[in-house]
């Protein structure tokens, strides 16, 4: 069996339209910022530098950064016209997200307002 073609197995930097997939360098930094976001988001709750409304807006905070990181340097998404599809999928899964999770707080709402409090 001749092998000499390019195997399944081998792996390149560039993916099937000739995007990079990013390079030890740039996994790296993504690898540092997600670990110092996540140990911040930790030190704030170990340590109680913060509490309450404060906390969970601080936490929350750099989860919406940690999640920002990830898309950059782990999934690759950036405004090239290469990565237009991936980004155009990613808003629609952000927007169906949003819609069922507020809706259903917004009827959680409804439901004790109207019902519970009889």
């Amino acid at each position: 069996m001749d092998h000499s073609h390019h195997s399944h197995l081998a792996h390149s930097d560039e993916g099937y339209g000739g995007e990079s997939h990013g390079s030890f360098g740039s996994y790296t930094v993504g690898f540092i910022l997600s670990v110092v976001l996540t140990a911040a988001a930790f030190g704030l709750v170990l340590t109680g530098a913060l509490t309450g409304e404060n906390a969970l807006l601080a936490i929350a905070g750099l989860a919406l950064v940690q999640i920002v990181v990830h898309l950059i340097f782990f999934l690759h998404m950036n405004a090239s016209s290469a990565q237009r599809w991936n980004v155009m999928a990613f808003g629609f899964t952000v927007l169906t997200a949003v819609i069922l999770i507020v809706g259903s707080l917004w009827i959680m709402h409804n439901v004790s307002m109207h019902m519970m409090s009889r």
